[in-house]
């Protein structure tokens, strides 16, 4: 990647963030596009401080703009997205603009510009609650969400833009991420930042649901790294990004009162409409381009407390 130009859209984000500070110091120039809706200049000032990242505001919506600053682009890093289940059912329209017809801008402009490769975030969620386990990539996908349809969509426009135009593409489907900077005041946190703020706060956290249901929780650096082995090998089509092992969320509450020292008792309420029971990732293929997780959930939340705490 070193002698390489990359764009990342939604880098400001969560995920996006910590991608963007990974590439700033593997690569030759690094392009930001991003719109600040959910994403923060304060997650980026660090990587900002070097000369070969810039960052542009602006959406994916808005063909113009990646048009213009495609040019030259090795690599483009699609993280940009309205990340969330329950807004999605709020709000299924812009789910979809974003999301599927973001995408859909992304790949135009990135076939029109040379672009060597397009590295496209896509969700676990594509699977619904079909009952097997692990989740496969082979698996028919089964959305339960306009969230998670939106993000099939972005899959098949990738595929077709392989198959169609030559464009090398790449899905990466994410099983809940964690990790620093994921923020717990949205309205639609996820899990593991909304535990941490409420036990940190003394509060009761909230399990939606009886608690039973698992989940295949990965670390955020363990994502990055995923994108960049992708980015660098000839794979393309569809991967699992996970860990490979799931656990329950009153083993999550259990994991993060041990590490925060804690004996607070969770409350429940009813479960959400879109999310799912249960969720568990086979990661071999994605072992192929080097892909091997080295966070476990209690390492990767150790480190989001230690880095909260500074």
């Amino acid at each position: 990647m070193r002698d390489k130009k990359v764009l990342v859209t939604g880098g400001a984000g969560f995920i996006g963030s910590h991608l963007v500070e990974a590439l700033s110091r593997a690569c030759r120039e690094v392009i930001i596009i991003e719109n600040l809706t959910s994403g923060k200049i304060e997650n980026i000032e660090n990587a900002l401080a070097c000369e070969n990242v810039e960052i542009v505001e602006g959406s994916i919506t808005n063909r113009e703009l990646l048009l213009k600053h495609m040019n030259g682009i090795d690599y483009v890093f699609h993280v940009a997205a309205v990340p969330s289940v329950p807004k999605s059912v709020t709000d299924p329209l812009l789910s979809h603009e974003v999301n599927a017809t973001g995408t859909l801008n992304i790949l135009i402009a990135a076939m029109d510009s040379g672009v060597k490769k397009v590295i496209y975030s896509s969700s676990s969620s594509i699977y619904g609650d079909t009952p097997s386990l692990p989740k496969h990539e082979d698996m028919i996908p089964s959305p339960q969400s306009p969230y998670a349809v939106a993000k099939l969509a972005g899959e098949y426009y990738c595929r077709v833009f392989n198959h169609i135009y030559g464009l090398p593409t790449i899905s990466l489907r994410y099983f809940n991420v964690f990790g620093p900077r994921q923020d717990p005041n949205s309205q639609y946190a996820a899990v593991i930042p909304r535990f941490l703020k409420k036990i940190s706060e003394g509060k009761p956290p909230v399990i939606y649901g009886d608690g039973e249901q698992t989940r295949d929780f990965t670390f955020v650096k363990d994502v990055v790294q995923a994108n960049i082995k992708a980015a660098e090998s000839d794979a393309v089509g569809v991967y699992n990004i996970g860990t490979g092992e799931r656990t329950s969320i009153h083993k999550l509450v259990e994991i993060i009162r041990k590490l925060t020292g804690s004996s607070i008792e969770p409350i429940y309420e009813s479960a959400r409409a879109g999310d799912i029971l249960h969720s568990l990732a086979d990661i071999t293929e994605a072992g192929n381009f080097g892909y091997k997780p080295e966070y476990s959930l209690e390492k990767g939340i150790r480190e989001t407390i230690e880095q909260a705490e500074r």
